[in-house]
């Protein structure tokens, strides 16, 4: 009785670390639309802290949870005159993160829903999305 207690409690320790690292390796961009700024984390630790543009008065940024559904390392919207989006992660439909020329926007509502980053800041991410795997990657948008 006492081996199968301790083979119990070994497996149980296991596979409650095991889920807890899956969990730590994940990749996070986690986007406050109040402060309009991206907080991307890697193991549970802040890489970067960016100014983002989301949407503007009329538009909407979705809240929730995601993981990537499409990566381009460039994107044309077919939805708004074939504006250049660099470095598009797709998240939710047509929605992503994507860098931007519009850089004096920053921090403040821009956009037609999207999350807009300084490109060098949209390479970065894309850069170690497909480092970790898209899998990997958590797209995260709250008020």
């Amino acid at each position: 009785m006492k081996r199968l207690l301790v083979s119990a409690a070994l497996a149980t320790a296991f596979l409650v670390s095991g889920a807890t690292a899956s969990l730590a390796n994940r990749l996070v961009a986690h986007v406050d639309l109040s402060s309009q700024t991206m907080t991307v984390k890697k193991d549970g630790r802040i890489l970067y802290n960016w100014p983002v543009s989301t949407a503007r008065s009329g538009y909407r940024t979705p809240t929730g949870k995601w993981s990537p559904t499409r990566m381009h390392k460039m994107w044309y919207s077919r939805k708004y005159d074939m504006s250049p989006m660099p470095y598009s992660i797709f998240f939710y439909g047509g929605y992503a993160i994507h860098g931007t020329n519009a850089v004096s926007r920053l921090g403040r509502p821009a956009s037609h829903g999207c999350v807009r980053l300084h490109t060098d800041n949209a390479r970065k991410l894309y850069d170690l999305t497909r480092k970790v795997g898209a899998t990997n990657m958590r797209v995260v948008i709250t008020h």
